[in-house]
C-alpha cells in the first residue's frame, strides 16, 4: 500500500544527516511515503539538487526519534522503486 501526498503541501523541512566521515549534509524533506506498512523519506540535497532525490527508510528510535536509515536489500529498493512509479504514473 502506497500513501500519496498529503492533502496540504509539506512546509520546507531541512534535515541534517551525517555522511560516514561525521559531516553533515542537508537535505529538503519533499515527501514521506509509505510502502507496505512502512515510511520512507524522499530528500533532495540541498548544496547538490542536480544529483537528484534520495530515498532513505524511517524508522524510530527507542526515545520516538527518526532515523533515516539507507536501503541496503534490492528487494525492498526494487519494492519502493516501483511504488513511487506508480505514484508519478497516477499524477
Amino acid at each position: 500500500m502506497v500513501r500519496g501526498p498529503s492533502p496540504e503541501p509539506m512546509d520546507e523541512e531541512i534535515i541534517v544527516l551525517l555522511d560516514e566521515e561525521g559531516q553533515e549534509h542537508d537535505f529538503t524533506l519533499i515527501e514521506v511515503v509509505e510502502v507496505e506498512g512502512v515510511a520512507y523519506a524522499l530528500l533532495l540535497p540541498v548544496q547538490f539538487p542536480e544529483e537528484g532525490v534520495v530515498v532513505l527508510r524511517i524508522e524510530k528510535e527507542a526515545d520516538g526519534q527518526d532515523v533515516y536509515v539507507i536501503i541496503e536489500d534490492d528487494d525492498e529498493f526494487e519494492r519502493v522503486r516501483e511504488a513511487l512509479e506508480s505514484l508519478d504514473e497516477d499524477d
